[in-house]
């Protein structure tokens, strides 16, 4: 599916279907990995990251870089505007929510912690990325 297409909308037992228990608890239900946990977290492979859920490229590996925090971090998402942001106040804090802008997955947060050029961090759980790598 590209970001052309029609929303990707499944419903729960659907999703059950097609995903880990991870995978479904980060993406679905706004869960994270534990920190320094993720496949991706000291990957230095080159490609496209793309949503485990329905193959949306999200982040290419060029802006990835290691930012200490545990997770996979972005300082920026595609061009073609990939995720979407959402003000996340649980757990007694405001951050910013990263999700997928076709099936709605949870991806992460971004902070404006990061390095140069954007200033932003997109700190990633690995369970909702799929890395195709470049030839």
């Amino acid at each position: 599916m590209t970001m052309t297409e029609t929303r990707h909308e499944n419903d729960d037992d659907q999703w059950r279907e097609k995903l880990t228990p991870e995978q479904f608890s980060i993406c679905r239900l706004k869960g994270t990995e534990p920190p320094f946990t993720g496949k991706y977290t000291d990957c230095k492979k080159q490609g496209i990251y793309h949503c485990i859920c329905c193959g949306s490229p999200l982040f290419d590996s060029e802006t990835k870089y290691d930012s200490g925090s545990g997770w996979p971090s972005f300082w920026s998402d595609l061009p073609e505007g990939s995720v979407t942001e959402h003000v996340d106040s649980s757990h007694n804090m405001r951050r910013v929510e990263v999700t997928c802008k076709v099936c709605d997955a949870h991806l992460g947060h971004v902070f404006e912690d990061g390095p140069e050029p954007t200033g932003l961090r997109y700190c990633i759980n690995s369970a909702s990325l799929d890395l195709k790598e470049k030839a």
